[in-house]
């Protein structure tokens, strides 16, 4: 797979993620709101993990306006590692941990944004298709070594399955995913 159709993947589960938090606070639903901030917790942890690791080293030469991205892009990382950290260490009992949430939210949707809009459009250009297969391959790899389930466990499921579990997670644009895109967004443990 591509890694920035990987990497998309991640931020559109993420975004998933962020929806149903922001649903479960309108309704009170404390219990839903601490079970999925553990999930963007494991998320995020992941995810910043690989583009740190593999891909921001490995895009980085390739032009200076990837450069200065991936630079500012770090930076973003390191904000939202200390969120994250202070969020899992934190009891979630009020707005102190809720409003911590919402800021990591909005902090995540800048950046996830930014990397798509403008790091991803010209990563594209500066890349082969080949290269980009050959990352994503690393990518996966590395996801499924910390943590994440491997993309062949949302494959075994049928297209009605991964579009219920698309829509059950929310997942952004998901009328409008293939079967690969479905089975590399949704999060095939529930």
């Amino acid at each position: 797979m591509d890694c920035l159709d990987l990497l998309t993947a991640d931020h559109n589960r993420v975004r998933g993620l962020f929806k149903r938090f922001k649903d479960a606070e309108s309704s009170d639903d404390m219990e839903t709101m601490t079970l999925i901030t553990t999930k963007i917790v494991e998320e995020l942890r992941i995810h910043m993990a690989i583009e740190e690791e593999i891909f921001y080293p490995t895009i980085k030469p390739e032009s200076d306006e990837i450069k200065d991205t991936v630079l500012e892009g770090v930076e973003e990382h390191h904000v939202a590692k200390n969120l994250v950290e202070e969020i899992a260490g934190m009891e979630p009992n009020g707005e102190e941990w809720a409003a911590k949430v919402k800021v990591l939210i909005e902090a995540v949707e800048h950046h996830a944004e930014e990397e798509e809009e403008e790091m991803f459009k010209e990563v594209r250009k500066e890349t082969s298709a080949e290269d980009r297969n050959a990352l994503g391959e690393q990518l996966a790899a590395r996801k499924v070594e910390l943590g994440a389930p491997p993309m062949e466990m949302a494959l075994d499921l049928s297209l009605e399955e991964l579009k219920e579990k698309a829509k059950e997670q929310e997942i952004p644009g998901r009328s409008k995913m293939d079967r690969e895109e479905l089975a590399a967004t949704i999060d095939p443990r529930g």
